[in-house]
């Protein structure tokens, strides 16, 4: 099947954790907003999001469309692509754990984006600075330990810097690790200093993702878009309190 997924084209966000599963596995996908053409960019994006056709609309991106299913939120997406892509555990219960880990992830995320932009997304963050600031101080002090912590401890029951997060092949829940610790390492370089020597299994996954032939072609080519301050991982050194 080739997939096309819908995202904007400028920022990674929360679409590059579905590019990540698509490029490790080798899927063939279109990243429809940065192609040009019919039915390409930015307007069928978000001429999909109007269409009166779809029963069961999406209410932003990502979404992808497999065949005749249009499917959203990040999730949801990888729970769908992960055992078609041969990322996602053979057994019920280890699908379960997988999507109910990436659901942390989401949260992680979540705790991310409102460092920026606590109080609303249509506020420039100049206009919410100093509520940035207090929220970003108890992430960096409180939540991102707690939640790294946590990751750490399931990949240290898995076999630690030996092995990847669930069994011992790649799942979609690794790939969204990497984009994690590599999200962080550019928003937050002063935090990541101070807890990554606690974190030897997070560090060794990333290393080992990234080495993984596909995604060091991925991480290598134009596809993979920079960090940037538009994206969901900014780098504010006034946010980053270490």
């Amino acid at each position: 099947m080739r997939y096309e997924l819908f995202y904007w084209p400028s920022i990674q966000g929360r679409g590059e954790f579905v590019r990540l599963a698509l490029e490790a596995a080798g899927a063939e996908y279109t990243d429809v907003a940065r192609e040009r053409g019919r039915d390409k960019g930015v307007a069928a994006l978000q001429r999909l999001m109007r269409s009166r056709k779809l029963s069961r609309p999406p209410f932003a991106p990502p979404f992808l469309r497999a065949g005749r299913l249009v499917i959203a939120q990040t999730a949801n997406i990888l729970q769908f692509l992960g055992p078609r892509l041969g990322l996602a555990p053979d057994s019920e219960s280890g699908r379960i754990w997988v999507h109910q880990l990436q659901l942390t992830v989401e949260d992680l995320v979540v705790d991310v984006h409102d460092t920026h932009h606590p109080v609303a997304m249509t506020l420039y963050y100049e206009e919410q600075s100093a509520e940035a600031k207090r929220r970003a101080h108890h992430f960096t002090r409180e939540r991102a330990p707690e939640l790294l912590e946590y990751f750490e401890q399931v990949l240290q029951a898995n076999g630690g810097d030996r092995g990847y997060s669930i069994g011992r092949r790649l799942s979609y829940l690794d790939l969204s690790l990497f984009q994690v610790v590599a999200g962080l390492r550019y928003a937050f370089p002063r935090m990541m200093n101070v807890l990554e020597p606690s974190l030897p299994g997070l560090a060794a996954l990333h290393d080992r993702v990234a080495a993984r032939p596909a995604i060091a072609a991925y991480l290598a080519s134009e596809r993979r878009l920079p960090f940037n301050q538009d994206g969901i991982f900014r780098h504010y050194p006034e946010l980053d309190g270490g």
